[in-house]
């Protein structure tokens, strides 16, 4: 999380076409922030519309984010957000807020369904 850097926004998952997803975050590392850092997931111009705005240090080790409550160890998949509709190829990335987020990982896992003939994602 190079909050103001050249690290965000982030981009996780390239997009084409037009795609059903739902995201979410797996915490392996607790988060840490010096300054109070964000992180939100969505796409250009609207960088919160998968996995709204969080304080970082709220998103602990064995967590699942989803949004601004990440669960312990297991959720469900009616608590992931969406099925969100992503169109014309924008792609989905990670923006953070207020400061660096100094330490930590989350790994993203996105399901996904084409729904034009072009659709796809890709980790990025």
């Amino acid at each position: 999380g190079d909050f103001g850097g050249t690290g965000t926004p982030l981009t996780l998952f390239t997009v084409t076409g037009d795609v059903l997803v739902r995201i979410f975050g797996v915490c392996t590392t607790l988060l840490a922030s010096a300054a109070a850092g964000t992180v939100e997931v969505g796409v250009t111009n609207n960088t919160a519309a998968l996995i709204a705005l969080t304080t970082a240090t709220d998103i602990d080790a064995n967590e699942i984010w989803n949004d601004t409550t990440p669960g312990v160890g297991t959720d469900t998949l009616a608590n992931v957000t969406g099925p969100h509709i992503i169109v014309n190829g924008l792609d989905i990335i990670e923006t953070t807020g207020t400061g660096d987020i100094t330490s930590g990982q989350i790994y993203y896992v996105c399901l996904w369904r084409p729904l034009s003939r072009d659709g796809n994602v890709v980790a990025a």
